[in-house]
């Protein structure tokens, strides 16, 4: 037991010093002063079609429908940032994209949309704001009217993903439960060209913004993200030093 107390001893302080420093999932937004922007002042770090996006005066936003990567691959993070739409904007935020070029199958996508407008007021509810697109609807509807700014927090930890709207939690999605690629688990079709299950989907991957979808804008602001390391690791040393 003594050679124990040192390798114990060392475990807890291992643990205490990789802890993320904030809560998971998050029940408010947080204070992101010290995150890391997701993008460089001059988008050098992106991957974009040349011309298509801009990023002025701290406001990021496309002329087209073609997306906006970043260049790094991320797994287990907390990504921050507000967005606005303007009437009828269909946008998203794409997390875990393993393929840019091909990414609607291949990557699971945070819905942004004007839920005022009838046309999206009228969709299925996987395809309104905040939804993950064509697999599960929002829990509520938080979204502001157009023009006005929305704060959205999204947590990925391997397999879970927790998104906060404007202060409320409004998904909680264990992406091992979505094994079909044609029905979602409560039975309601997943749309056609989503044509992988999100359980094989990797858990890593690409962060991503939709353009100017559906013929209207959408506008980024205080894009923040933070590492969290191996989430993974952390449980194991929580579970030894119990």
């Amino acid at each position: 037991m003594k050679t124990l107390i040192p390798i114990i001893l060392t475990l807890i302080l291992c643990v205490q010093s990789c802890k993320p420093g904030v809560e998971i999932p998050p029940t408010t937004h947080p204070d992101v002063t010290n995150w890391q922007d997701l993008f460089a002042d001059d988008l050098s770090d992106a991957k974009f079609p040349e011309g298509v996006w801009t990023f002025e005066k701290g406001i990021l936003t496309a002329s087209e429908d073609q997306a906006i990567w970043t260049e790094y691959d991320y797994n287990n993070f907390m990504l921050d940032l507000e967005f606005k739409t303007d009437t009828g904007t269909n946008s998203g935020v794409i997390l875990y994209c393993t393929d840019i070029d091909n990414w609607i199958p291949n990557s699971i996508e945070i819905q942004i949309a004007d839920d005022y407008a009838e046309k999206w007021a009228n969709s299925p509810s996987t395809w309104q704001c905040g939804a993950v697109f064509g697999h599960l609807p929002a829990t509520k509807s938080m979204v502001k009217h157009p023009g006005e700014w929305n704060r959205f927090t999204i947590t990925c930890v391997d397999k879970m993903v927790y998104v906060l709207l404007n202060g409320e939690q409004i998904i909680e999605m264990d992406m091992k439960l979505w094994t079909d690629a044609k029905k979602n688990p409560d039975g309601s079709e997943i749309p056609s060209w989503l044509d992988k299950p999100v359980a094989e989907l990797p858990t890593h991957g690409h962060i991503g913004f939709q353009g100017k979808h559906a013929g209207a804008p959408i506008f980024f602001r205080n894009l923040k993200i933070k590492d969290l390391g191996s989430i993974e690791d952390l449980i194991i040393l929580r579970e030894i030093v119990r």
